[in-house]
């Protein structure tokens, strides 16, 4: 228990932390019957149908989905819009997922919407045990996502950007009725949730796409492509294409170990009547990726601007650049330089990798990876290995999916011959690098938010020192 967290806000976490959690589970599922749609509007109904308040943008993706929403409700929040962001996963307290304005919610302002929240859910519970079979009353991301709406309600939010959590169709975020729907990128992720084939997981991603409501579209793959614009189409819903309707150049930062911070991108629209151009954005996120991801971000604004928002130039400038996001290509520490980013499929893998070869330059890398079950993880570290002259595996400890180090060892054993260093836990893997880390190296750190996010912690009472051992002389 945090030392600082008052006894209300302990029981709060403690309740929720009891609730099904699909994110912690071993194989989560992904089908109407344990992810119900009416469970979450019933949820919402006896809390005022907060949804309903509030002019909301939603966005799905295999990747980037994070990152977009918060440069969104970033740019939003410049423009004089007070903004609510939902996230997930978080990575150091449940309030990240509930942000204005950037700011997480207070412990006093969580405690009070788990008070409003909580006698719902166990009403909910009771009407599901008398039910035959028996189901189950609302999960911890139902709850979380109720308190995060019903937080930017009593805030005063005059907009909110929902990131989904899995999929799509059947993510609990749809029951909204969006401005903008918005589609960051497609690639394999969840396969045994989503499906094998990139058509598969781009239905399940295009089942946020609503009649009538616009549609930015990020995914750049045909198959793909052709999925979401079918939907469009049987939706009667307008699609704004990346490269056909809109593009983007990319200039990366050099130097970054050595401080120089931003990237920057312009960016072009043109549709039909609409033309839009933008040179020298600076990005506060880097990485081409990114840019990509802030690519669609302007677009699902100069939507809401053709819906009657008023988002001047000045404010797309300034919430782009002074974003910053958390294990997104974070550099935590410089001398040496510490970079965490929570990259978990074989796409943000690669993405990772061009950025640290575009950005970053060192005398010797360093990897400390962990990751989750049923991830493409021998097609992860075949990209992974090659790049790295150091390999630590380790295995987080905050979720039970974390896959065992000797388990990645032996894959590593069949994509590459390199030695590989096996540490039980995040705290073994950060003394050990630190007795073999020097000055002008980078260490990286990836795999899953959980290993990102446990990392982040132990820097901010551990920092990685050099010692003497390992300094060259």
């Amino acid at each position: 228990m945090d030392s600082t967290a008052s006894p209300s806000y302990q029981h709060a976490l403690d309740f929720l932390f009891q609730r099904i959690d699909y994110e912690r589970a071993v194989s989560p599922p992904y089908g109407d019957r344990e992810l119900k749609l009416d469970r979450t509007r019933e949820l919402l109904a006896r809390l005022g149908d907060p949804q309903n308040a509030l002019p909301i943008v939603h966005v799905a993706g295999s990747k980037g989905k994070g990152s977009t929403s918060a440069m969104i409700a970033s740019v939003l929040s410049a423009a004089g819009y007070r903004s609510g962001l939902f996230s997930s996963p978080h990575l150091d307290r449940v309030e990240e997922r509930m942000a204005v304005d950037g700011r997480c919610c207070s412990q006093e302002e969580f405690v009070a919407l788990f008070d409003a929240v909580r006698p719902v859910a166990e009403e909910l519970d009771r009407a599901g045990w008398r039910r035959n079979p028996p189901e189950p009353g609302p999960t911890y991301f139902e709850l979380t996502m109720a308190m995060a709406l019903l937080h930017f309600v009593r805030r005063g939010a005059r907009a909110a950007v929902l990131e989904v959590g899995l999929g799509g169709r059947l993510d609990s975020t749809n029951v909204c009725r969006p401005l903008v729907s918005v589609i960051t990128s497609i690639s394999f992720d969840h396969m045994r949730q989503l499906g094998n084939t990139l058509a598969a997981i781009a239905g399940e991603k295009a089942g946020i796409i609503k009649p009538g409501v616009p549609v930015v579209n990020g995914a750049t793959a045909a198959e793909p492509q052709a999925v979401i614009a079918e939907t469009a189409i049987r939706q009667g819903s307008p699609l704004l294409q990346l490269g056909r309707d809109f593009e983007f150049d990319y200039a990366s930062p050099r130097d970054m170990a050595g401080g120089q911070l931003h990237a920057s991108l312009n960016y072009r629209l043109a549709t039909g009547e609409r033309r839009r151009t933008l040179e020298g954005v600076e990005l506060g996120l880097v990485g081409r990726h990114q840019a990509a991801n802030a690519a669609v971000a302007l677009t699902a604004l100069d939507e809401l601007v053709r819906q009657g928002w008023d988002i001047p130039e000045s404010a797309i400038r300034l919430g782009l650049a002074e974003l910053r996001w958390p294990a997104r290509i974070e550099v935590a520490a410089r001398r040496p330089t510490v970079v965490l980013d929570t990259a978990h499929n074989v796409a943000s893998i690669e993405a990772l990798l061009t950025t640290l070869e575009e950005s970053f330059a060192a005398r010797e890398r360093i990897l400390v990876f962990a990751t989750t079950r049923e991830k493409e993880i021998e097609g992860m570290l075949a990209q992974l290995l090659p790049r790295f002259d150091r390999v630590v595996f380790t295995q987080y400890q905050n979720n039970p999916r974390g896959v065992p180090p000797e388990e990645l060892a032996a894959i590593a054993a069949r994509c590459c011959e390199k030695p590989v260093a096996i540490c039980p836990d995040p705290p073994a893997a950060w003394e050990l690098v630190q007795t073999v880390v020097e000055d002008d190296d980078l260490v990286c750190i990836t795999g899953s938010f959980f290993i990102a996010s446990e990392i982040r912690a132990l820097m901010a009472t551990r920092p990685l020192r050099v010692l003497p051992s390992a300094v060259t002389s």
